[in-house]
């Protein structure tokens, strides 16, 4: 379905390219007395790629509708991640290409929406925030604050990201997955 590319909005699926892209940043732009614009950041849901776009305003745009399932993350065999549906139990897998950056923000047993696009597992959508555990991290550093400089931490899933100094192994945080950065510790 075609929309006018000031219609574009955050989260929205979109071909481009001959390729399905998630918008991941958008920006409305009238320079001076220039046709208005939209600049887009847009992800590529297959490579997980992102690649920034400026659609002129004009522009008709093919807005993708997914159907989403909620499954449950069950495990990964190598680069193959297993999923089953919550209310049927079908099971689908998507590999590790298909899935991007997500797959470090994944523990079994987790309920996630899996994307399908004409009847085919394409991807997910992860959740913006989620709580991991600390498994290693330098010790913590007395009289450190918020403001100082992080250290890196890796986190159970097997990912490492930069954490505040007065963080320490076995914190449970709270970790923004659209920018992969530490936010709080969890309550």
């Amino acid at each position: 379905m075609g929309i006018q590319a000031t219609q574009i909005r955050k989260g929205m699926v979109v071909m481009h390219n001959g390729a399905l892209h998630k918008v991941v940043e958008f920006h409305h732009h009238t320079p001076g007395n220039l046709r208005a614009m939209v600049q887009t950041k847009l992800r590529n849901l297959k490579s997980g790629n992102t690649t920034e776009h400026r659609y002129r305003s004009t522009d008709d745009v093919d807005r993708v509708y997914l159907d989403e399932q909620e499954m449950t993350y069950l495990y990964n065999e190598g680069d193959t991640y297993h999923f089953m549906n919550t209310e049927t139990y079908d099971q689908v897998s998507l590999s590790a290409d298909d899935l991007g950056d997500a797959t470090g923000y994944m523990l079994p047993e987790t309920v996630i929406n899996v994307q399908f696009y004409e009847g085919e597992p394409i991807g997910i959508d992860i959740p913006p925030v989620v709580e991991l555990l600390v498994l290693e991290t330098e010790p913590e550093v007395k009289g450190a604050t918020v403001s100082n400089v992080g250290k890196p931490a890796k986190l159970e899933t097997g990912i490492t990201i930069q954490v505040p100094a007065f963080i320490k192994e076995g914190d449970k945080i709270r970790v923004d997955t659209t920018e992969g950065r530490y936010m709080e510790r969890a309550k």
